[in-house]
């Protein structure tokens, strides 16, 4: 559905969020960004999506199982390691697996994510290929105070709250794809360039 043109590639080396190797001192900054928005509705359903085998992994280790993983049983291009594995396997939240070719989003990730953060039961989304670029799509769709956690290659794991700015410039990037983006962006469920408030 959106593949992600060569212009763009530099776009993603940046984190962006604060990068972080303490699971502890992640877990408070998701905190923080959820009490933000804790007025009423906005704050109502704030889920946590993380997107990789390594991040979700160290978040459960600290207590917290993401509301949405999104997992492909790699991380830097290599299989995870057998702990990890078992770790994510063990888990019993709800699975739903989809296909998507690297440096691509397929309509099955797009909407598989849509219906995981609108669930409030905890889902993991099982990506046959690659799940790399679905941090940009849970910025764009994730309610204001969420928080999106991925992994930066050999930095740590990045924190990217979901504010009316990352939202805005998310759909901005998004909007650059190549591919067909106005349906990418009806499956979201959101206006391009636009942010959840306005």
């Amino acid at each position: 559905m959106l593949r992600l043109p060569r212009e763009l590639r530099d776009a993603f080396k940046e984190p962006l969020g604060p990068v972080t190797t303490d699971a502890d001192d992640l877990l408070e900054r998701i905190a923080e960004t959820r009490a933000i928005y804790a007025d009423g509705k906005r704050g109502a359903a704030a889920p946590l999506v993380a997107v990789g085998d390594v991040v979700t992994y160290h978040l459960m280790n600290a207590g917290r199982n993401p509301d949405v993983a999104l997992v492909d049983g790699r991380t830097e291009r290599e299989a995870v390691d057998a702990e990890i594995a078992r770790a994510l396997a063990a888990s019993d939240d709800r699975r739903i697996a989809v296909e998507n070719p690297p440096g691509e989003l397929s309509r099955e990730l797009l909407a598989a994510l849509m219906e995981a953060i609108e669930d409030p039961d905890p889902t993991v989304i099982e990506v046959d290929g690659e799940e790399d670029l679905a941090a940009l799509p849970a910025l764009a769709a994730a309610p204001l105070g969420s928080s999106v956690v991925y992994g930066q290659p050999g930095e740590g794991m990045v924190h990217a709250p979901v504010t009316e700015t990352t939202q805005r410039d998310a759909r901005e990037l998004l909007g650059q794809f190549e591919g067909d983006v106005e349906r990418a962006f009806e499956i979201l469920g959101v206006d391009s360039g636009s942010s959840e408030n306005e």
